[in-house]
């Protein structure tokens, strides 16, 4: 076995009599830019709504209450899907938060922790904590896709959240301190 293995290493390694160099580089290179644009497509396509839904979990609880926000329905017409909020745009950020829904989320819809309305309920604050705390070390990164103080017209906001504004801007305070429950209901606090 060790043997075997030693000599496919060392053709692995060794320069090909067969083909030109060149064609391994066509063919790398083509190849290269097949995997790079199917894994590219597989990630956008799990940034779909429809993906998300695709979970029996986010249809059942939070999709019915993100139905009832602004987020969903509003004047303008600009509706905040799931990846908005919870997916950054920037690539590295984007691959990154992937690994960790694959490794930290989708072992509990695996094992079934949070199958049921009753299960997801008492993890809903857990839960949200993460998106909270996530969101904080972000500076809320994904709601300034949409929002962002610098640009907001606070002398045309009502005037308790012209003075929230204004301090928060002051204060560094980030949208999440004071948005949380804002396309989800808001978990119970014990205590």
């Amino acid at each position: 076995m060790g043997d075997r293995l030693k000599k496919m290493w060392r053709a692995f390694r060794a320069p090909s009599t067969r083909y030109a160099a060149g064609t391994l580089l066509v063919i790398g290179g083509v190849g290269g830019i097949i995997f790079w644009g199917g894994f590219n497509t597989f990630m956008e396509y799990t940034n779909k709504m429809e993906f998300c839904l695709s979970c029996h979990e986010m249809r059942a609880a939070v999709f019915e209450e993100y139905k009832q926000t602004v987020h969903y329905q509003n004047t303008s017409g600009v509706r905040a899907i799931c990846s908005d909020c919870h997916v950054p745009k920037v690539w590295e950020a984007k691959l990154w938060r992937k690994i960790q829904a694959t490794f930290k989320e989708l072992p509990h819809k695996i094992l079934g922790s949070i199958d049921t309305p009753e299960k997801f309920e008492a993890k809903r604050l857990e839960l949200a904590e993460h998106v909270w705390a996530s969101m904080k070390a972000t500076d809320s990164r994904e709601c300034r896709n949409c929002h962002d103080l610098a640009t907001m017209t606070i002398d045309t906001q009502k005037r308790r959240a012209q003075v929230l504004h204004a301090d928060a801007k002051k204060s560094g305070e980030t949208c999440i301190d004071c948005h949380q429950g804002i396309a989800h209901k808001e978990p119970k606090k014990p205590g």
